[in-house]
């Protein structure tokens, strides 16, 4: 089992956790690499074995020096001496060749073991955050800046490989090494080739730690820079059609340039630095370097030391500063994976607005149950509420309609029912079970909706309409597309429902959309049903036909239907009119006509409206024709 997102509670995402442009408070590296552990450690025996090839790998590498020196002392023979042939060619290519082959033989098995480990972490920890972001509520992802989350979260998958890779791959295989060497050194030699090459070593790592920290800024800055710049082109593209309105190309090229010059100046920054960096790394090195080579050349001269001697040293300080050449870029790479890698972690523990009550059961329920909101009380932000002790009650199998001005709290009624919030005060109850005190997936099981603003995956339509329920067959989903008269048209398409509908659905009409949700809604076939301005893209003709096919839906079913136009909702059982969150009337449409109140002000306008509206567009037309 992967480990388990973390737990959460319902608390408030806005007032226990930053914005998602905002930025996190730094955690500690070590708590970072704390997180990843886990996943790594559902693979333990992969990670012991490739600890074991990594060892054998820098054992066969040591060896090398060590058999150069034994080979160049036993080098002094005589012309024609018949142990040149047996010692030159067979113990040089044998030896050499069986250890080099041995080193990369280690090193590809220990890549090829770690290999699943790795990619095992990363899908991992991948999957546990978008798990976790559809866990998150409404409020986050009406919040959240796209393009820079998911540049967030690509770096963090990123960032996983890179770390692993890095200190894994290379970092511990140094310090194996180093230690080997330090010890062959220690025991053959006198102790300065050990001082000698700690000192160098300890000036080369404390000089990249502390310019690599220092420049960590300009990295950071750079990665900033480029979420920034992402998330603009991202939320300029999905908006092609406002830009296009409002012919502001320009304006979004420029906006989305003034990104990348932050981010080119920032990667100068860390460009020069990098360059100091490498500068002072290689003095540091090639100063060791000398002082090895002159402290093995004066044992040479002296009689303490062979030419042997005097090859494998200069070999053994090759071996290893040939990787310190790198520590730089791969001390920054860890740090920049660890940051990465932290930012998604930090999405994770985004806590839950809304989080299922500890013991949880599903939603019980035998038919069409009765849906009751008692004293709800509800606010986005404390200081604005939206609904006011709003009480009614819809009979398990009836239709209720809520209906009244914009910003009267109406759709606020749906995400509530569907648990995208949870009230403040009160309780919304489902056959006598409150929602709360139940599971949110068999609550959202048993609702379906037609939403006022359509969005529909970039895919077929088929799929779109399947969506409703994933296991449905072909024919099924032809039915529901019937239902909501939009089959002839997929139909008659070149790809018919292999038809993709683009980014957001924007290849079809508003209509189509619409009825595209209505289709799935329908398909889906819940006891509860939402109906929340299911017709407004439509024209009256189709509104007609659609509203006796949501009509037959809705029979036998709870249902809640959101209007604004009141003659869509003239046969509820009953209506509610709501004002600034308050239901300010309630009755069917001719005891509400008889009242003489706000309803027959509303349904009076409406009439001389539609009355008005076919004289208006003759007009139209016959100016347009003169």
């Amino acid at each position: 089992m992967r480990p388990a997102a973390s737990a959460t509670t319902a608390t408030s995402d806005s007032a226990h956790a930053a914005p998602p442009g905002a930025s996190a408070p730094e955690r500690s590296d070590w708590l970072t690499l704390s997180r990843l552990l886990p996943y790594l450690w559902q693979y333990k025996w992969r990670v012991m074995a490739a600890l074991a090839f990594m060892v054998g790998a820098k054992v066969a590498n040591v060896g090398v020096p060590v058999l150069l020196k034994e080979l160049v002392d036993k080098l002094d023979l005589k012309p024609g001496d018949v142990n040149t042939v047996l010692v030159v060619p067979l113990g040089l290519l044998l030896a050499y060749g069986l250890l080099r082959l041995s080193t990369s033989l280690f090193t590809e098995l220990r890549e090829l073991v770690f290999a699943k480990a790795t990619h095992g972490a990363a899908r991992s920890i991948a999957l546990n955050t978008f798990e976790h972001l559809h866990a998150l509520s409404l409020r986050f992802h009406l919040e959240r800046q796209t393009g820079g989350m998911t540049r967030d979260i690509e770096r963090g998958v990123r960032g996983i490989e890179s770390l692993i890779s890095y200190s894994l791959y290379s970092i511990v295989p140094t310090l194996i090494e180093v230690t080997l060497v330090l010890a062959i050194l220690g025991i053959k030699f006198d102790p300065w080739f050990v001082v000698i090459t700690l000192t160098a070593l300890a000036t080369y790592i404390v000089f990249t730690v502390v310019v690599t920290e220092w420049r960590t800024q300009f990295r950071r800055e750079a990665n900033e820079f480029d979420s920034a710049a992402h998330t603009k082109a991202v939320d300029s593209l999905l908006n092609y059609e406002t830009v296009k309105y409002f012919n502001n190309e320009g304006f979004e090229a420029q906006r989305y340039d003034q990104r990348l010059e932050s981010l080119r100046r920032a990667r100068l920054k860390s460009q020069t630095t990098l360059s100091m960096l490498n500068t002072g790394q290689q003095l540091i090195i090639a100063i060791g370097l000398v002082a090895m080579l002159w402290r093995a050349t004066q044992g040479v001269v002296e009689g303490r030391m062979t030419l042997g001697d005097l090859v494998m040293v200069n070999a053994f300080m090759i071996q290893l500063y040939i990787p310190l050449n790198f520590l730089g870029v791969i001390y920054r790479e860890i740090k920049q994976s660890l940051t990465d890698l932290d930012k998604m972690f930090t999405l994770m523990d985004r806590e839950r607005e809304v989080a299922d009550a500890p013991g949880a059961t599903d939603l019980s329920l035998d038919g069409p149950p009765e849906l009751r909101f008692d004293q709800v009380h509800f606010a986005y932000e404390a200081a604005r509420p939206i609904l006011h002790g709003v009480s009614f009650v819809i009979p398990a199998g009836k239709t209720v309609a809520v209906v009244g001005p914009s910003g009267s709290g109406k759709s606020t009624l749906a995400r509530l029912l569907f648990r995208f919030y949870d009230v403040q005060q009160g309780r919304i109850t489902l056959n006598g079970q409150d929602i709360r005190n139940v599971t949110q997936g068999s609550v959202r099981r048993a609702i379906g909706i037609v939403p006022q603003d359509t969005v529909l995956f970039n895919d077929t339509v088929a799929y779109n309409i399947a969506y409703g329920r994933t296991d449905a067959s072909q024919a099924q989903i032809e039915d529901a597309a019937r239902a909501a008269r939009i089959h002839d048209f997929i139909a008659s398409s070149p790809k018919g429902y292999d038809t993709m509908v683009g980014e957001r659905g924007l290849k079809l009409s508003g209509g189509e959309k619409q009825r595209v949700a209505i289709a799935r809604t329908l398909l889906k076939n819940p006891p509860v049903m939402i109906f929340d301005e299911a017709t407004s893209a439509l024209d009256s003709a189709n509104e007609r036909a659609i509203q006796a096919e949501l009509a037959t839906t809705a029979q036998g079913k709870t249902t809640l239907v959101i209007a604004h136009r009141l003659s869509t909702v003239v046969d509820a059982h009953e209506i509610l009119v709501m004002d600034a969150g308050h239901i300010i009337e309630r009755g069917t449409h001719a005891q509400l006509l008889a009242q003489g109140g706000r309803y027959a002000g509303m349904w009076a306008m409406q009439q001389s409206a539609d009355t008005a509206a076919p004289d208006e567009a003759d007009g139209a037309g016959l100016a347009t024709v003169s």
